[in-house]
């Protein structure tokens, strides 16, 4: 997903996979809790981006293309970037299913093939996060972004850093896992003052791991879960994965 600086990282080879590109969404979006999953992503982008139609969106990361054709059906001009043939081939074919016009290149999320300012809005999910060199990743948003730029990150405050630690564990082990990164809104919010932009708004959603909520498979257990520790506060401190919308700053 995030590109050819380093093919030996998994990054580049789990989602080079063409099995692994076929169950992806199954993985990730199937069962009540990744249909949750999936209505909150698609509602806090559009809340995010605000007018959609007409607009020009590049998705980094773009996977199987579901972001990327959330945008091309509310009218937007959307390109979709990513490393994996095999996740644009699925993008491609789900684009072509709904008879969705979509731009699919296979491209690296270090270094982006595009003009500075080319896009009105850049949207990277997933992507940050199994980066071998997210800085460079950031800069690159920032630098082909000519308003805005949504990105998502797991928490250096949540529970998510437990499970980081273990998988990086057994990855030191020889297992075959995504040790991926964890990170604090500090240290996003600063790459992102670098490359000229502010955070405006900020989405966190679970509290517990995915993982659990999947493991009892119940949307109104998770829902219920889930707006308890809204309620005394828990989620704005330890909410994860979080996503942010930043816009670029206006130099007076």
């Amino acid at each position: 997903m995030t590109g050819q600086s380093g093919r030996g990282h998994y990054s580049y080879t789990v989602y080079a996979d063409p099995k692994t590109a076929r169950t992806f969404d199954d993985r990730r979006f199937g069962g009540p809790i990744g249909e949750l999953i999936a209505g909150e992503q698609a509602r806090v982008l559009a809340n995010f981006v605000g007018r959609i139609a007409g607009r020009t969106i590049l998705d980094v990361g773009t996977g199987t293309g579901r972001a990327a054709i959330l945008f091309a059906r509310g009218g937007a001009s959307v390109t979709g970037v990513d490393a994996s043939e095999p996740m644009l081939a699925v993008a491609r074919t789900r684009a072509a299913d709904q008879s969705l016009k979509v731009r699919f290149l296979k491209g690296d999320a270090h270094a982006l093939d595009f003009g500075d300012r080319a896009f009105d809005v850049v949207v990277s999910l997933r992507v940050v996060m199994h980066s071998p060199r997210w800085r460079s990743v950031v800069s690159e948003l920032c630098r082909v972004a000519d308003r805005l730029v949504i990105l998502d990150y797991p928490s250096k405050q949540s529970l998510a850093a437990v499970q980081s630690w273990f998988r990086r564990m057994l990855a030191a082990l020889g297992a075959r896992t995504e040790p991926y990164a964890v990170y604090s809104d500090r240290e996003i919010a600063a790459a992102l003052t670098r490359g000229g932009f502010r955070v405006r708004s900020v989405h966190r959603q679970f509290v517990l791991p995915i993982a659990f909520h999947k493991l009892f498979g119940s949307r109104r257990l998770t829902l219920a879960i889930e707006a308890f520790f809204d309620r005394i506060g828990l989620l704005r401190i330890a909410g994860s994965p979080v996503t942010i919308v930043a816009e670029r700053c206006v130099i007076s």
